[in-house]
């Protein structure tokens, strides 16, 4: 699978922060650090798990970007998530101790292997594992939740403002600059995810190029006008 493994400690990581819940004591670091030992290497387009394996850990992200997907009735693959640096992969396999999808990675990237047995075992000694194990789940229901209502109510250009408007603030939020990013994805992945049409994406990336809002140059974005992006999405608030 093109995966290799390498020693690692979360204690020396410049990225627990983002995974990792804060406040915990060197004791409770040093138990962690024994438990999530390992990291993967996956080669751009290697999947990092397929629909159907055995659920054995959860993956942080340590580099690079990975895409979620599944694949239809009809044999086409529906994207269901992007996930980048600092974010948690693998909790669709806890239900059933099977993977329900396969995890993709859009470019060379690593991952911190997190058995999830022993996180379990530790969050049930310390308190702040458990309820930041808690708050990952709770933040993958509500996030879940904002791609339903997506689909559900907006029109193509509110979907793709809202995409790039919580794009760039999972970035922001990793030391990125807050308008400028390189897509890791492509226009059709991003249509798979938004319910959109290839044609759509491209149409509605070219009107807010015409409309001043974005530069566009490939894969490269800059925000220029992030107040309307937002009133795209939300209108009655930015009035």
């Amino acid at each position: 699978m093109d995966a290799q493994t390498i020693k690692v400690a979360c204690s020396s990581c410049n990225l627990r922060e983002l995974c990792l819940p804060m406040g915990l004591n060197a004791g409770e670091m040093d138990k962690l650090d024994r438990v999530i030992s390992t990291r993967r290497r996956i080669k751009r387009g290697a999947p990092l798990f397929n629909v159907g394996d055995r659920f054995t850990s959860l993956y942080a992200v340590r580099s690079g970007f990975f895409k979620t997907c599944v694949t239809t009735a009809d044999g086409r693959d529906q994207v269901t998530g992007f996930q980048m640096t600092g974010e948690i992969i693998g909790m669709d396999g806890i239900v059933s101790d099977r993977h329900s999808c396969d995890a993709i990675a859009l470019e060379d990237a690593e991952v911190c292997v997190m058995p999830f047995d022993q996180v379990e075992e530790l969050s049930r000694e310390f308190t702040t594992l458990q309820h930041h194990v808690h708050k990952i789940m709770s933040r993958e229901i509500v996030r879940d939740h904002g791609v339903m209502l997506l689909l559900g109510s907006m029109r193509a250009d509110e979907r793709l403002a809202a995409f790039l408007l919580n794009l760039v603030q999972r970035l922001h939020a990793r030391g990125f600059s807050q308008s400028e990013f390189v897509l890791r994805m492509t226009r059709e992945e991003i249509g798979s995810y938004l319910g959109m049409k290839l044609e759509t994406v491209s149409r509605t990336f070219s009107k807010f190029v015409e409309d001043g809002i974005i530069e566009v140059k490939q894969r490269y974005v800059h925000i220029k006008d992030t107040e309307a992006l937002k009133q795209i999405v939300n209108p009655q608030h930015c009035r």
